[in-house]
């Protein structure tokens, strides 16, 4: 901190002429962007692990032509990037702006914006060349993201607009779960299922970013980021950078990304829970419990690894189902805000239940 004073002082006491030489090129050096925005694909060809929508994407760009879209699939395997990188091809990056609009979740997304905004967007018409001479689409691009998470009364309002406006507007609708999207839009447009990445794309993405980066790292470290982020690349970006930032010219390992990511599954916690409840006592159940929840450790984190460990446990399938069943209901009552000591504690009592059986 002292030197960074001292060292804003001298700048300070520089020639006002030196100063606005030196300035852009030193503000640019210092703007600090997240690794996720950073190494966000810039072409579609980048996109990884989604051999299908970039096959059709590639077709339409070749052609100038798009249909209406809907992207759906887990969280980070890039869904709003692959949009992103066909808009930014489609129409340069001096159109780009003019061309796409783009409203998310932090976005006021009722039923007033969809006859206002998304409306008078899309009655504007637009010219079919760009600035550096080559031809582009003659339509815009409204990008809907988490469009799962639009009112009922808004989607129902955005069906006119898409039929009425195909000429000069094009759709792309991007959400974690189709099955909120209502039928009458889905029937409207293309459907693309995004998966999960596959472990070995995300570790060469991630290698890649090391290398970049100029980053000391484990083999173990690596598989730590993969396993933890369950095929979310973007989970597995933010958690490299962190790891990155806490051990600064030192080793990233694997203790240090369980560390960020708040898992528990290295630690003997979670066998420690099952040892209990399968040859302890009540009140035993009671203290682990507590202690795991006090730590601050997620109990849907909890929940998520007591599943994995308990379908690899020698018990019946019977037990395993009952078991799992209530683990259901469990995560069904988390999320709808029940306490989380409680639910823990309920799920374990009957673990200790079926396994008093065996």
């Amino acid at each position: 901190m002292q030197a960074f004073l001292k060292g804003a002082t001298g700048q300070a006491a520089r020639p006002q002429k030196d100063k606005a030489v030196a300035g852009p090129s030193a503000e640019k050096k210092a703007k600090a962007v997240p690794w996720v925005e950073k190494y966000r694909p810039k072409c579609v060809d980048e996109v990884a692990f989604q051999e299908e929508v970039v096959a059709v994407l590639k077709k339409s760009l070749e052609g100038a032509d798009l249909p209406n879209l809907l992207f759906y699939g887990p969280p980070g395997t890039g869904k709003t990037s692959t949009i992103l990188a066909a808009a930014r091809e489609l129409y340069g990056p001096e159109l780009y702006r003019q061309r796409v609009l783009e409203l998310n979740a932090s976005d006021e997304r009722g039923i007033q914006v969809v006859r206002d905004k998304v409306k008078n967007f899309a009655q504007l018409t637009v010219a079919g060349t760009r600035p550096d001479g080559k031809s582009c689409p003659p339509f815009k691009i409204i990008i809907l993201d988490e469009a799962d998470s639009m009112t009922a009364p808004a989607q129902a309002a955005l069906r006119r607009t898409m039929e009425k406006e195909s000429r000069t507007t094009r759709f792309c609708l991007i959400c974690n779960y189709i099955s909120r999207i209502i039928e009458p839009l889905t029937s409207r447009c293309s459907k693309f299922r995004f998966k999960p990445l596959a472990n070995q794309i995300q570790e060469e993405r991630l290698l890649e970013i090391c290398e970049k980066e100029n980053l000391k790292y484990t083999k173990e470290s690596i598989a730590a980021l993969v396993r933890v982020s369950e095929g979310d690349l973007r989970k597995a970006i933010t958690f490299l950078q962190s790891a990155a930032r806490l051990n600064v010219d030192k080793e990233i390992t694997d203790c240090a990304v369980i560390e960020i990511a708040g898992v528990s599954w290295t630690s003997f916690m979670i066998d420690n829970l099952l040892q209990i409840c399968f040859r302890g006592t009540f009140e035993k159940l009671e203290v682990a419990v507590r202690n795991m929840v006090d730590e601050g450790y997620a109990a849907t984190q909890i929940l998520t690894q007591l599943h994995e460990c308990v379908i690899e446990q020698d018990l019946s399938d019977k037990q395993k189902s009952t078991i799992t069943e209530k683990m259901a209901v469990v995560c069904k009552c988390l999320s709808d805000g029940a306490d989380e000591y409680l639910q823990l504690l309920s799920l374990c009592s009957v673990i200790m239940q079926e396994a008093s059986h065996n």
